[in-house]
């Protein structure tokens, strides 16, 4: 692995650094308090065609790969303005699309979700099960040519911005009687599928909403793939993806609280003639959380060179270790920041308490840190399992 970027990706980074300094944190939050969506933001990323950048070309995009979208999230969260739909859309959906769909699903999807026109959000999070796919109460059964679904999901972003949610279901294989998940492309406006708004102590433009499922029917075709065996394998494609962009736009975010925090500190002055940021007490969290974003950063620039490659096993591992990385760098970031501005920092004005929500979010969600631990103690350490 290089760390070095190739000069298309530095290019692409410089470009979406510019489009996100033209909107700024305060578009973000104005956007946000208003109850409003960063629409003219996610329509000009896509003109450009930074939301396409992981898509085949032959379906609009720009033929890179998490890597390209990776630097997307990042760039845009550094510019004060996280985009938590560029995960859902781009990274997930159009990833298990352009994987594992038929190619009528490639042909009737891909080229609006490269081109911002469209949104598919994704509904894995349950009430009871939480992510866990393993005792998803969601089913999907048979009627005839068509699929019912019934179940409910939680947390689901963005519903209200797409035409389209993918949702996973359980199926039950005729042929063993065992459960297997499976995916399908269901329209937002379909019979039988509603939603309830959750408030949430986040300032975020993007919603999040229960949905309840009472049989909604779809055609034979809105299950991904050929088959209900692309159901797993179909899953786990969207996973990886998932939690490396996640931890691109925590390492954004990051970078912008301290970056603005080290404007302040630099110039204020309040004992004497020097500035606040030249006392360790101010400089040295600063530099401590700088670094913790950086070593994030590398961390989520390996496991989108393995996921690119191919190596999704490995990519497993290093996305895990990412998105904990990056989650607890941006919290830590953001704290920092406001810690170093004092009052200043807990004001709207300054741009960095508006984020401490959606920092602490990222220690969460997608994936809890705590899971995550599970995870590289039993397959990294080689640990029993403990759940």
């Amino acid at each position: 692995m290089t760390i070095d970027l190739t000069s298309e990706q530095d290019q692409l980074r410089d470009a979406v650094r510019a489009l996100g300094r033209r909107y700024g944190h305060g578009y973000f939050v104005e956007k946000a308090k208003a109850g409003e969506h960063t629409t003219e933001l996610w329509a000009e990323a896509g003109r450009l065609g930074y939301l396409g950048v992981n898509i085949p070309t032959e379906y609009g995009g720009g033929g890179g790969g998490i890597t390209e979208l990776a630097i997307v999230c990042e760039e845009l969260a550094a510019a004060g303005c996280p985009l938590l739909l560029l995960v859902v859309s781009p990274a997930i959906a159009a990833t298990v699309i352009a994987r594992h769909g038929t190619e009528e699903q490639r042909k009737r999807h891909l080229p609006g979700l490269a081109d911002g026109s469209a949104k598919i959000v994704f509904a894995i999070t349950e009430p009871e099960a939480g992510s866990n796919f393993h005792r998803l109460g969601t089913a999907a059964r048979r009627d005839g040519d068509d699929w019912l679904l019934n179940g409910r999901k939680c947390y689901i972003s963005g519903v209200d911005e797409a035409g389209h949610v993918l949702v996973v279901a359980r199926t039950e294989d005729s042929s063993t009687g065992k459960l297997k998940p499976a995916l399908f492309i269901v329209p937002t406006d379909a019979a039988g599928l509603t939603r309830s708004k959750l408030d949430m102590e986040i300032v975020s433009p993007e919603n999040q909403f229960l949905l309840y499922l009472d049989d909604v029917r779809v055609p034979a075709d809105a299950l991904v793939g050929e088959s209900l065996d692309a159901g797993l394998p179909a899953l786990f494609s969207g996973l990886n993806p998932e939690r490396i962009t996640v931890a691109a736009m925590g390492a954004g975010t990051g970078r912008y609280a301290i970056e603005r925090a080290s404007e302040y500190t630099a110039t204020r002055k309040v004992w004497g003639g020097r500035s606040i940021g030249s006392h360790q007490g101010v400089s040295h969290p600063l530099a401590h959380a700088a670094v913790q974003v950086e070593l994030a950063r590398l961390m989520i620039q390996k496991a989108a060179t393995l996921y690119d490659a191919g190596r999704d096993l490995e990519a497993g591992v290093a996305g895990n270790m990412a998105k904990y990385a990056a989650g607890e760098a941006a919290a830590l970031a953001v704290d920092t920041a406001v810690q170093a501005l004092g009052g200043a920092g807990m004001t709207t004005e300054y741009g960095v308490a508006t984020l401490l929500g959606a920092v602490r979010a990222g220690r969460i969600a997608p994936v809890s840190r705590e899971m995550i631990l599970n995870f590289v103690a039993q397959h990294v350490l080689g640990q029993e399992k403990s759940y």
